[in-house]
């Protein structure tokens, strides 16, 4: 790749393998890395990979396909690209996993200390100029974050995008709502591994004994069968990791130990993800933007994940790589940090040096009667809207529409939604699915956002009007059939609504709603209460329910309900 003014390592080299190479810890443990490199004279900066999942994978000589199941963790890139280019491509596999000996403890520090090592041993090499870059996916990019926090001298740049940066919030807990299917799954992908719990251990064995009695006696939990078989057996084969999971249901150490801390970071990075990652990547990026004060840069890119093996983003991080790890000066600096590629624009970008976008305006959208979507105000003696959320016979919801749009309105950002809700039972579980809906009917969903009600109070130190912050460190119960105020985080979006579209917000205790497409069905799963309830939504003058959207451009004169038709036909949920 080349332009007027710049031009990347040319593809020059041939490439030697060496596997599993075995790299002695300072603990005595041998880690086992793949090393490919230029089969010429000379030394070369080297990039860095770590994950826990098969390693022959990661250099199969596959033609990439779409992610499925079976290749989901092929996310190193190709070595071939690199080596041939003038790098060394190192491929680790973690603690525990694979070929390399130890037990797996789930990101846990240990596994960092060995990366830090790996690299030091790395810029030692004859082969290596001594100077190191980090970049994978996923698993590959939250190692990259960790590893980076420490700042090890030879780490000079990452390119790591696809990595979320809080375990709980980010992975795990969705608004403090276990996501059941992504962990269980995920956990039967770890490549051979021995894994530790970390449970047993801290919390002592009569502790921990209690709280597993504690989570077989949850129906919640032990309604969802692959969770039931981890409590029953919970030091078997990958179970301890599960365990760790459903045992530490707060924030805490546990979750703490593991998290980055982003404002350490003092080498360059490069993140980012796709619009459809929001239940799992996207929010920790836009998380490490905001905290990053080291040299950033943030994509954002169309609504397709990677294909596996991964390479459309290899181009892009040569450019990253050659300007921190060969001083050639890619221009990169000079261009806006923030890309964002828009949906629903016909294959238009955003540009900008921050984020949120500056020009954005949080316009609320209340929640009425009859499912509207409006910007009126709520009008006096409204009430409420009811659905049912009931194992035995429905699990409903609410979909709220605005009228159709009037002009093209455009909305980037993180959104936001204060609702009102009374449930006949303790705890009340919130799902929200953002939606836009074209004329003849056709849905696409956007994003969405959850949230415990037991655990609904937020830090108004570290808030924002357009981002809740949450400890998730303590429940307080719903008093059944009273309104009580839920703030709730949807993951930001970017969306371009034709005139004659309209905006949907749905409400429910619940994801049983449609899902049309791989990461939508990833996005659910989550552990749903077992008891029945029935569900209040309220909307009037004293309970303003409201979403608030982020307009970076229309919408000026707002919808017209006169133009919505009959509300009694407007969209069901």
């Amino acid at each position: 790749m080349f332009s007027l003014d710049w031009q990347l390592s040319p593809r020059e080299h041939g490439v030697v393998i060496e596997r599993n190479v075995k790299v002695e810890m300072s603990d005595g443990v041998r880690i086992s890395v793949d090393v490919f490199r230029p089969a010429s004279a000379g030394s070369f900066p080297a990039i860095i990979g770590v994950h826990a999942y098969d390693q022959a994978m990661q250099s199969a000589p596959s033609i990439p396909k779409a992610i499925t199941f079976p290749n989901a963790q092929a996310e190193a890139g190709d070595p071939n690209f690199f080596v041939r280019r003038g790098y060394v491509h190192v491929i680790v596999n973690a603690r525990g996993t694979g070929q390399s000996e130890g037990v797996y403890a789930h990101y846990s520090p240990r596994e960092v200390d060995d990366v830090v090592e790996v690299i030091a041993w790395v810029a030692e090499q004859p082969w290596c100029t001594g100077g190191v870059g980090m970049f994978g996916a996923s698993y590959f990019s939250v190692c990259a974050k960790q590893v980076a926090a420490r700042n090890p001298p030879a780490l000079k740049a990452v390119f790591g995008l696809y990595g979320y940066n809080d375990f709980y919030r980010d992975k795990f807990y969705h608004g403090g709502i276990l996501a059941a299917g992504f962990l269980t799954s995920w956990a039967e992908h770890l490549d051979g591994s021995r894994i530790k719990g970390w449970s047993r251990i801290a919390l002592g064995e009569d502790e921990y004994r209690c709280r597993i009695e504690e989570l077989r006696a949850d129906q919640d939990l032990m309604a969802v069968p692959a969770l039931a078989k981890a409590i029953k057996a919970p030091e078997e084969g990958g179970h301890p990791l599960i365990i760790d999971v459903l045992i530490n249901a707060h924030d805490g150490p546990y979750w703490a130990e593991r998290n980055p801390r982003l404002e350490d970071i003092r080498i360059p990075m490069m993140i980012g993800a796709s619009w459809d990652m929001y239940m799992l990547h996207l929010p920790g990026e836009f998380r490490a933007w905001e905290k990053l004060s080291a040299p950033k840069k943030l994509v954002v890119g169309p609504p397709m994940y990677l294909d596996r093996p991964i390479y459309q983003y290899a181009a892009e991080s040569l450019r990253w790589f050659d300007h921190w790890l060969k001083d050639n000066d890619t221009g990169y600096l000079e261009e806006p940090a923030v890309n964002l590629y828009v949906m629903g624009s016909g294959g238009n970008w955003k540009q900008s040096h921050t984020w949120p976008l500056p020009e954005t305006v949080w316009q609320p959208f209340y929640l009425h009667f009859k499912g509207l979507l409006s910007e009126h105000e709520h009008w006096p003696h409204e009430g409420g809207t009811s659905y049912e959320d009931n194992r035995y016979n429905e699990r409903g919801g609410i979909l709220f529409t605005t009228p159709p749009m009037v002009e093209e309105t455009e909305v980037v950002g993180p959104l936001t939604a204060t609702i009102y809700a009374s449930s006949t039972q303790p705890e009340l579980l919130l799902f929200l699915t953002l939606w836009e809906i074209a004329p003849d009917g056709e849905r696409t969903l956007l994003t969405r956002g959850w949230l415990k009600g037991s655990m609904r109070e937020t830090d108004p130190e570290l808030s924002k009007p357009w981002l809740w912050q949450y400890p998730f460190n303590a429940q307080a119960e719903l008093t059944p059939g009273a309104p009580h105020r839920f703030d709730i985080n949807l993951i930001p979006t970017a969306n371009v609504f034709k005139q004659g579209h309209r905006l949907a917000l749905g409400v429910s205790s619940s994801d049983t709603d449609r899902s049309d497409t791989f990461f939508a069905r990833l996005g659910k799963g989550h552990v749903v209460q077992q008891r029945p309830s029935w569900v209040t939504i309220h909307h009037d003058a004293e309970h303003p329910s409201a979403l608030f959207v982020p307009v970076v451009r229309g919408n000026r004169i707002g919808t017209y309900i006169s133009e919505a038709g009959d509300l009694n036909e407007q969209p069901k949920f």
